[in-house]
């Protein structure tokens, strides 16, 4: 390793030590070994095709919801284990209609659903979640640094690789638990084909979901891109695509495999393979 990448690294690991003391809790997510495979569900376009062609075998499955899922009729019919939340706009923006219908769906899932959140929103959730829900927390802290310090703090769950979007800490939730077969589906991340930039100079960026987008929620999103740079946002991709490739090299140090089953998917970390019948 030249000297140069040893300095760097060193920068990452120091850096990353300041953030654990000042931004990371304590949090117990129980651990044990499952023998059985978790399915997460991201929310992308090809995630209606899943649901249409194999809805029951997916109910068959453990399977893990992210963002706005609950507000989707299939979230009733799947009825999901697990559930995670990272964007401070849940919490902070609890006025908004989507988002108190959220609150009030994942309140009303009585299936024994466990509920994920960032550590410092703990006390939020378990207000707006209700009693029937079982509340966990993460640190939603970046690390980065040497690949020994990395595995370390991912392990203790101080961090995570830097959490550029909500299936980075879905996924490290899943291995945290113990899971050491994880499938992913809705996963699509191809934002690249419909980003573009209007006569403005407006970055415009389309991201669908399995489900059809309130019109209200679909104007949030426009405005708050207006405030970036198209330099802006492809570097936010190129941090979510370098993450998955530090979960798939922690995921191969503990004997975990992360299997993407997202027809069409931009991720190249992880290897390609349908999520089985069970």
């Amino acid at each position: 390793m030249k000297a140069s990448d040893i300095l760097h690294l060193t920068g990452l690991t120091a850096k990353s030590m300041v953030k654990i003391i000042m931004q990371s809790r304590h949090c117990h997510i129980e651990r044990q070994r499952h023998a059985d495979a978790l399915v997460i569900l991201a929310n992308g376009p090809s995630l209606r095709t899943t649901i249409d062609t194999r809805i029951d075998t997916l109910r068959k499955h453990t399977t893990l919801a992210v963002n706005f899922a609950a507000n989707a009729p299939e979230f009733r019919l799947l009825k999901p284990d697990y559930y995670v939340l990272a964007d401070p706009h849940f919490f902070v923006r609890t006025e908004q209609d989507n988002v108190q219908r959220l609150w009030s769906n994942i309140a009303a899932a009585q299936w024994g659903i466990t509920l994920f959140v960032p550590s410092r929103f703990r006390t939020a959730a378990r207000r707006l979640a209700g009693e029937g829900v079982k509340v966990c927390t993460f640190n939603a802290v970046g690390i980065e640094g040497f690949r020994c310090f990395e595995r370390m703090a991912f392990k203790h769950n101080w961090g995570m690789p830097r959490p550029r979007n909500v299936l980075i800490p879905s996924i490290m939730i899943a291995l945290t638990m113990g899971y050491r077969e994880v499938y992913l589906a809705g996963a699509d991340h191809s934002w690249l084909k419909t980003i573009s930039v209007n006569d403005s100079n407006e970055v415009v960026s389309i991201q669908p979901h399995f489900y059809k987008e309130e019109s209200k929620e679909q104007a949030r999103v426009i405005s708050e891109y207006k405030g970036y740079h198209l330099h802006d946002i492809l570097d936010s991709f190129r941090i979510a695509f370098s993450s998955y490739h530090s979960i798939r090299a922690y995921a191969d140090a503990i004997g975990a495999a992360i299997y993407n089953a997202t027809e069409g998917s931009f991720i190249d970390a992880f290897e390609r393979k349908t999520f089985p019948d069970k």
